[in-house]
């Protein structure tokens, strides 16, 4: 078997594992900072409970990234050597800037919250809340996508035998990709921690209509899950379409099964692609007419470049990141659409009713971060044979002598672990989701009981 071939899965299997959970992380700490600030300041139960109970996923979330991060960063070092020594004084800033900044800040206030409830001030018990999601997000994700979008769009370096080396800091981490792929991530976890909410909000209100909690959850995730899956298609999607146009018209090709140059060109909505002759082609071809045109360079009568005009050997994959693009946005056109029912339907205040629509919800949970791994799969995958866009092939990036029985042992070995942990991880969250925090049933207790007594 090709070793390159099994390193890259390795360290796919790795990295599309891990990313489980800072997605959910990162989304969860936006939203409990908000649901935190809501409890303290309005001095509201059912809010400080519902931090309570979102707080607990956040925590057993935490962990596993964790955990499962730091399995990563040793492929460097033994599957990608090559790359490795290419890209070190370059990464070398982005990276020691995500660990002191953002994993020290991180880690130094996120006990504070998961264990200060009760025993620090609110106020302060809110500020580890903000402190947690600045850097589980704001910096720590930041730094991890401006190093990823330096591959994508190289800047800031010059090369100096063999090697890139860094010209400039500011210029390398905010390459002309970094924002707005940043931007695209982060929305993407917002969505994810919305549909958590909106999912745990509307299994409680399943099994109690009158939850105050599950009530409270559903609506503040309705909302949140309509207004970021909305900003996700514009203006993010659309111009993290248009970046990739200008600075990888390769992959933006592929994407779009746009194989041959023409104005008017239309946007694929269906298509199977495949060689024949050769040549790139798509069966089953369902576009709409000069869509693409418009949305890649503002004009039907845009010529837009097709995938035939670029060298084969420069090629990406064709059918996985055709299809895993194409999934990703039918996955975000469904967010907007089911949320922008529910969120119908609850202002006309019949969603807590509409048992049909509450199981949606509840067994949409992990749509959002199977959209995110779509994007990491079509943008990684799109970016091939490079690993560094246009610098460094991937085959050129591998460590020569790692054996191949190393990488299929290593190989079985983590995927039996990550099963296992994937497994303990789902239990303990679904478990967690259920419990009712504490206070909420003697709190609807007494409500029914002074209901009762008025009645008599």
């Amino acid at each position: 078997m090709d070793p390159i071939l099994l390193a890259r899965l390795q360290f796919a299997i790795t990295l599309c594992f891990h990313f489980i959970f800072p997605s959910v992380t990162i989304g969860l700490s936006l939203m409990l900072c908000v649901v935190e600030w809501l409890g303290w300041r309005r001095d509201d139960g059912d809010y400080v409970r519902m931090s309570q109970l979102f707080g607990r996923l956040f925590g057993i979330t935490f962990a596993v990234g964790i955990a499962t991060g730091v399995v990563m960063l040793f492929q460097f070092g033994t599957n990608w050597g090559n790359y490795a020594r290419f890209v070190a004084n370059v990464f070398g800033a982005a990276l020691a800037s995500e660990g002191f900044f953002a994993f020290f800040l991180e880690s130094t206030f996120v006990g504070v919250y998961l264990f200060g409830r009760g025993r620090v001030s609110k106020g302060i018990h809110w500020f580890s809340s903000l402190m947690v999601a600045l850097g589980a997000s704001t910096l720590s994700s930041f730094f991890i996508i401006a190093a990823n979008s330096w591959q994508q769009t190289p800047a800031g370096y010059v090369l100096r035998n063999g090697h890139a080396e860094l010209t400039s800091l500011y210029q390398a981490i905010f390459n002309p990709s970094t924002m707005l792929r940043y931007g695209h991530v982060i929305t993407g976890t917002l969505i994810a921690g919305a549909f958590i909410f909106s999912s745990v909000g509307a299994w409680h209100v399943l099994n109690d209509r009158h939850s105050p909690v599950g009530r409270k959850a559903l609506r503040f995730g309705v909302w949140m899950g309509l207004l970021f899956a909305c900003l996700q298609l514009y203006p993010l999607g659309h111009e993290s379409a248009e970046l990739v146009a200008h600075y990888q018209p390769e992959k933006s090709a592929v994407l779009e099964g746009h194989y041959k140059s023409e104005s008017h060109a239309p946007l694929v909505v269906f298509g199977i692609p495949h060689i024949k002759q050769g040549q790139p082609e798509l069966r089953a071809k369902i576009g709409i007419p000069g869509m693409l045109s418009y949305l890649a360079y503002g004009s039907i009568d845009a010529n837009v470049p097709g995938l035939r005009e670029f060298p084969r050997q420069d090629w990406p994959p064709l059918l996985l990141p055709f299809a895993t693009y194409h999934l990703m946005v039918a996955l975000g056109m469904f967010f907007i659409a089911v949320m922008a029912i529910a969120a119908y339907r609850l202002k006309k205040g019949r969603l807590y009713d509409d048992r049909w629509l509450l199981r949606v919800l509840v067994w949409s949970v992990p749509l959002p971060i199977i959209a995110i791994e779509l994007g990491w799969i079509t943008a990684e995958v799109g970016r091939q044979p490079w690993v560094v866009y246009k610098l460094l092939r991937t085959a050129d990036a591998a460590s020569p002598a790692v054996a191949t029985g190393a990488i299929v042992f290593s190989l079985a070995l983590f995927t039996i672990i990550y099963l296992a942990v994937f497994g303990a991880w789902l239990f303990l969250m679904i478990r967690a989701a259920k419990k009712l925090p504490a206070g909420e049933k003697d709190k609807e207790q007494q409500e029914w009981t002074s209901i009762r007594l008025h009645l008599h």
